[in-house]
C-alpha cells in the first residue's frame, strides 16, 4: 500500500489488557452468588473475594425477564462497556464480580447513569468488605 492508503481494521479489545479477565464457568458464577451483593436501580453487582490478590475477574448475566435476546444482548454489551471503564479504577484485586442487568432499566437509561450506579455499587461493596 502507498503512504496515502490505510486499512480500516477492527481490533478486538480484551479485558485482559487492563488485568481484568472474563468469568465463563458456571461454578465461578455460583460462587459469586454466595458472596456479597449490592444493587441499584440499573444493576445488581455480586462480589466474591478469592483472597489470592490476583487480577479482577468479571462476569455478565441477564435473566429472560429483561426481555428478548436482542434486549439481553444489548444489556450485557452496555454492562461490558461500563465494567471496562469502572472496574480498573474501582474494583478490588483478587475479587470476582458478576454484573446482572435489570428489567427495562439497564438497556434503556443513559449510559452515564449506568456508570454512576456501577461505581456506587462497587464503592459500597468495597466498604462492606472492610467492616
Amino acid at each position: 500500500m502507498s503512504d496515502g492508503q490505510h486499512t480500516n481494521t477492527l481490533q478486538a479489545v480484551s479485558f485482559s489488557v487492563s488485568g481484568i479477565q472474563v468469568i465463563e464457568k458456571r461454578p465461578d458464577f455460583l460462587r459469586a452468588a454466595r458472596g456479597q451483593r449490592h444493587h441499584s436501580k440499573t444493576v445488581i453487582v455480586q462480589k466474591f473475594d478469592r483472597k489470592d490478590g490476583a487480577g479482577i475477574r468479571v462476569g455478565f448475566t441477564c435473566s429472560k425477564r429483561v426481555g428478548n435476546a436482542v434486549l439481553r444482548n444489548r444489556t450485557k454489551r452496555r454492562l461490558r462497556a461500563a465494567a471496562q471503564m469502572m472496574l480498573a479504577q474501582h474494583g478490588q484485586l483478587g475479587c470476582d464480580y458478576v454484573l446482572i442487568g435489570k428489567n427495562d432499566t439497564t438497556a434503556n437509561l443513559p449510559f452515564d447513569r449506568l456508570q454512576s450506579d456501577l461505581k456506587y455499587c462497587l464503592s459500597q461493596l468495597a466498604h462492606e468488605g472492610t467492616k
